[in-house]
């Protein structure tokens, strides 16, 4: 070793063409003598595909109409699932609910009543099925009576026929039978008139019960009102849907917003994917689940993360014109996602990375 040092040093002292010269004889030399072994220039691993980082992005949008009183977000704030972020004037939706709301203890009253006149019906109507009751047992009673009055007559004209009884007591007899027929004619038609009676009680029991179903039915429409006006009410309140960071903002409170106006758009980072395209050829070795390392510019030098194969297309399309080449378009690609944790926030949306795919442990 030190004699090939020394060589190299007499070469630098010589001529440039001597020096050459040399400079190869001597490596000649040592690879002759097994001092020396050249290794080829190796150049470090090529990714295997290249993409651009993506987010899910939300754009929130104003549910109600009217004047926006307050929005409290602004461009790269964090912001936690639910957060109240904003409100639209809501006094008009107050008015409106309170006016459904007296509206609908009207209609519910109206249930009270209906429910004490069919108590009270019902309770007329019992009356009347009790009096028919009596007037039947009364009528019953008169029955047995003239069916006596009537044995009574018939045995009297018998003692007439052979003297034993007189032609007044004969009279009298008749007159009872008489009187008690008239008496039964009388309590049945009393029967049947309370019968109607109770009959018509009955009919306004359900004439006043389906006016309790209608009536319930109102009550179950405000209800319903009341609900939707309180639901336009709640939306006016704007609420953040997801947690992450805002990345733009439309709006700005005291402006007149619609229903379906955007206000702002918001993506969580902390998870993001990066979209890349790989060939046919590489497709083979890939799928859901592989590991794989994506690599960024972080200052002045690259930082690695890792990442998984969250989504691969079923689909294969051209190579995209802004990542690849003319001639490159004609091949067919397929693209994949690789979700990738970004607790740092080193990755934005629309940053370009390398990917290398790593070997599955889990296959091994």
């Amino acid at each position: 070793m030190r004699a090939g040092r020394a060589q190299c040093r007499a070469t630098l002292s010589r001529s440039p063409g001597e020096a050459e010269s040399l400079a190869l004889h001597v490596i000649a030399l040592l690879l002759m003598s097994g001092l020396v072994s050249i290794v080829g220039c190796s150049r470090a691993p090529q990714p295997d595909a290249y993409g651009n980082v993506e987010a899910t992005e939300v754009v929130v949008s104003a549910e109600a109409s009217g004047r926006l009183i307050a929005l409290s977000v602004v461009e790269g704030q964090t912001l936690g699932k639910g957060a109240a972020v904003g409100e639209i004037d809501a006094t008009q939706l107050q008015i409106e609910r309170a006016q459904a709301a007296a509206q609908r203890g009207a209609t519910a009253s109206k249930v009270d009543e209906a429910q004490r006149q069919i108590a009270v019906i019902e309770a007329q109507r019992s009356a009347a099925v009790a009096q028919r009751d009596g007037a039947r047992a009364q009528r019953d009673a008169l029955a047995s009576q003239h069916e006596i009055a009537r044995r009574t007559f018939e045995r009297t004209g018998r003692l007439i026929a052979e003297q034993a009884a007189t032609a007044q007591q004969l009279d009298q007899a008749e007159r009872d039978v008489r009187v008690l027929g008239d008496q039964i004619k009388a309590q049945d038609e009393q029967i049947r008139a309370q019968e109607r009676q109770i009959a018509a009680l009955g009919d306004q029991v359900r004439a006043a019960r389906a006016q309790v179903q209608t009536v319930k039915q109102q009550v179950a429409s405000a209800d319903a009102q009341v609900d939707l006006v309180a639901d336009r009410i709640r939306k006016s309140e704007v609420r953040n849907p997801v947690a992450g960071t805002v990345l733009t903002t439309y709006a700005k409170g005291g402006e007149m917003v619609q229903a379906g106006q955007p206000l702002y758009r918001i993506a969580d980072l902390s998870v993001v994917e990066l979209r890349a395209y790989v060939t046919e050829r590489q497709l083979a070795g890939i799928h859901v689940g592989q590991p794989a390392l994506v690599s960024i510019d972080a200052g002045r030098g690259r930082e690695t993360l890792p990442g998984d194969v969250s989504w691969i297309s079923a689909r294969a399309e051209f190579t995209p014109t802004p990542i690849q080449t003319r001639e490159e378009r004609a091949d067919l690609v397929y693209a994949v996602k690789i979700r990738v944790p970004n607790d740092r926030g080193l990755l934005k949306i629309g940053m370009p990375a390398d990917v290398q795919f790593t070997a599955d442990r889990t296959a091994r």
